[in-house]
């Protein structure tokens, strides 16, 4: 059968190797790395994605000196000993036939601890520890010895390449802008002085490692930062770091301390590959496509199209190990779509722990989360068929259970049914899409529009309680009134919304409905662009413009009872983007509100001023939504356990603090790996 994916399944010939295919794993820190006795746990992750077909896999970043670490005591590659014990995770990969390169970065100014080292002295915005000492020159090029150090340390540990780390702001790409650079010896002033560490580096790496080792660069194509490169520069420093010796260029896009999304979910697919196609015919080596590539079919298209010779994913590859392998069975609707949450990834990496994937829990824990073939089959029923009930009705009929599921509304999807329809959380439906089918690969017999009661499930040797939630509604005079409407009715059922709107509750679900109150779905890459402000590198440094401000499509309020900044408990990595969106788009943001009651008049409120003042206000609105918390809903759970019957309650219908798909998803699977 022929493949619909021709391009992305093509091998690439690199003249003293060949890539099996053009898809690349992305470098993610997964906290594995800097442990040595982790190391057979990040051996399993890797060798899961080399079995499901990827061809090149990247590590996370190694820092060539302590200076360069990212925190303290992190990954290094310094010395023999570490090299060897790296040998676990390359022949890992071998086993199936993949290939796997070390990425090293030093961390510059964005070191989290006090013995960083930068270009100069200027401070991170998003770090701590102040100032970074500014290399001396003799500094600088044992630097660039450390680099070529390490590249020859890898190769010693077996693996098949290195990949320079010269974008997202770190060290090198700090030495290029003028923005961090303000030397005055030969890696300052001038861009060509700023450009000659990454050279220097590229240079010293390959003739250490001869000629049959990869060496890949990631090059920074848009840095959305001020004082950034010109187009110009970008070019001549693409052309000089292939002189140099690198077989690959690949793409970064902004720099962590960047205002502007670039991977969260509401970054429309793809949407960076056009930087990547302008600097293809400018060099002679692949150069590879990267952000927000989540199907084979957006991958296909940016190969076929000419932009790219190569697509780096990652997170897509925590969420489903055998992205390429499907995709080559033309199983694609089998694929667990990522859906660019940043929840378990990098919400997990920037708070230290472990990264793993909120729709696939066993991502960085192959070796502990093990879902094998059951030896005793049983007749199991999972009522409720949110996030929480499909994630456990799958996984347990892929163990060999008999599954029925059970689920009151007419489709399945629970939350994230609502999620879905949220502007710029469109990727939701791929994961009910994807449950939806293993559902039917996996027999598991569905009743929809069923309200499950305790005589339908008495036959069942074992029930999983995953009926979520109902919203809860406060105790305030006139919460009845017809102004008022909770957050289901906007979102499932279209309840009609006024011009002018307050939202009580600012947690996940009140930024989701303001959002949903202002922007329209499926927004086009041009229209993000704009609202962004991210434009041609060619037309400004950096790719930087300014922000295209449209009107709003409704006045909107948002509120909250808490005195804390709206949105704190909003995702590590996306919490801002969203902040800034409804900042962007002129919501008020009242914090320290108490709600008095809603008449003809409006929502009337009092809001603290100070530690024992005041001020009441009446807002004169046309619609209020209730975002105001959510009940369990758990009547099922007293008269099945009365009956002697094996209950075990998970999701929503368990806790019901701040939906939490997340940690739903991840106790329905640990509950299927143990029934």
């Amino acid at each position: 059968m022929t493949s619909p994916y021709p391009h992305l399944l093509e091998p690439l010939d690199l003249g003293h190797t060949t890539l099996r295919n053009r898809v690349i794993m992305g470098s993610m820190h997964t906290g594995m790395e800097d442990r040595a006795k982790h190391l057979p746990e990040l051996a399993a992750y890797f060798a899961e994605r080399a079995k499901g077909g990827v061809a090149l896999s990247v590590t996370g970043g190694y820092a060539p000196n302590w200076h360069g670490w990212l925190s303290p005591l992190g990954s290094l590659m310094t010395s023999k000993k570490l090299a060897d014990k790296h040998r676990i995770v390359t022949d890992a990969v071998h086993e199936h036939d993949g290939k796997i390169v070390m990425q090293l970065l030093h961390a510059g100014r964005y070191g989290y601890h006090p013995f960083k080292r930068a270009a100069s002295g200027k401070p991170s915005p998003i770090t701590p520890f102040g100032k970074p000492k500014a290399m001396s020159t003799k500094e600088v090029d044992q630097t660039i010895t450390d680099f070529a150090t390490s590249a020859t340390l890898a190769r010693r540990a077996g693996y098949d390449g290195v990949e320079i780390m010269g974008s997202e702001g770190y060290l090198i790409n700090q030495f290029l802008t003028a923005r961090t650079n303000n030397r005055t010896d030969r890696w300052g002033g001038s861009a060509e002085n700023r450009m000659r560490f990454p050279v220097e580096i590229v240079e010293r790496v390959r003739e250490a490692v001869g000629e049959d080792f990869i060496v890949m660069y990631r090059m920074s194509l848009l840095d959305l930062v001020d004082d950034a490169q010109s187009w110009d520069e970008t070019v001549a420093l693409a052309k000089q770091v292939e002189a140099a010796g690198v077989s690959i260029i690949n793409t970064g896009i902004g720099w962590h301390e960047a205002r502007i999304p670039t991977i969260v979910t509401s970054v429309p697919r793809g949407a960076f590959s056009w930087v990547t196609g302008k600097l293809r015919p400018e060099v002679s080596v692949p150069v590879v496509a990267s952000n927000r590539i989540n199907t084979p079919e957006i991958a296909e298209e940016i190969l076929a199209s000419g932009q790219a010779d190569l697509v780096s994913m990652a997170r897509p590859l925590l969420s489903d190990p055998y992205f390429v392998a499907k995709a080559a069975e033309n199983r694609a609707d089998e694929i667990n779509t990522c859906i660019a949450c940043n929840q378990a990834c990098l919400d997990h990496t920037f708070k230290n722990k472990r990264a793993s994937c909120m729709i696939n829990p066993r991502a960085g824990h192959e070796t502990s989360l093990v879902l094998s073939p059951t030896r005793t089959s049983k007749r199991i029923a999972v009522v409720g068929a949110g996030p929480a009930g499909l994630a456990a009705a799958t996984e347990l009929s892929g163990r060999g259970h008999t599954v029925e599921l059970f689920e009151a509304l007419p489709e399945v999807g629970g939350q994230f049914r609502l999620a879905m329809q949220i502007p710029g959380k469109e990727e939701f439906k791929e994961t009910i899409r994807y449950y939806s089918r293993r559902l039917e690969l996996g027999g598991v017999k569905v009743h929809l529009g069923t309200k499950a009661t305790v005589d339908d499930l008495a036959s069942f040797d074992e029930v999983v309680v995953a009926t979520g939630v109902e919203p809860r509604i406060p105790s305030i005079p006139g919460v009845d009134h017809p102004k008022v409407v909770n957050y289901q009715d906007v979102i499932r059922h279209r309840a009609p919304v006024g011009r002018r709107v307050a939202v009580m509750g600012a947690g996940g679900i009140g930024f989701d409905v303001s959002e949903f109150l202002l922007h329209d779905p499926d927004e086009s890459i041009e229209h993000w662009m704009a609202r962004w402000g991210v434009t041609d590198p060619e037309v400004e440094r950096g790719g930087l413009a300014t922000k295209l401000k449209a009107p709003p499509r409704r006045e909107v309020v948002l509120l909250q009872r808490k005195t804390t900044e709206l949105g704190k408990g909003l995702g590590k990595t996306t919490g801002w983007v969203h902040r800034q969106t409804l900042k962007d788009s002129a919501v008020e943001m009242v914090k320290g509100v108490t709600y008095d009651r809603v008449d003809d008049d409006g929502l009337h409120i009092t809001v603290a001023t100070g530690k024992d003042t005041s001020e009441s206000r009446v807002l004169d609105v046309d619609t209020i939504v209730l975002c105001t918390g959510q009940e369990s809903v758990r009547d099922l759970i007293e008269p099945l356990e009365a009956l002697g019957k094996p209950v075990h309650v998970i999701g929503g219908a368990d806790v019901a603090a701040e939906l939490d798909a997340k940690r739903a998803i991840k106790q329905a699977t640990e509950l299927a790996a143990r029934l």
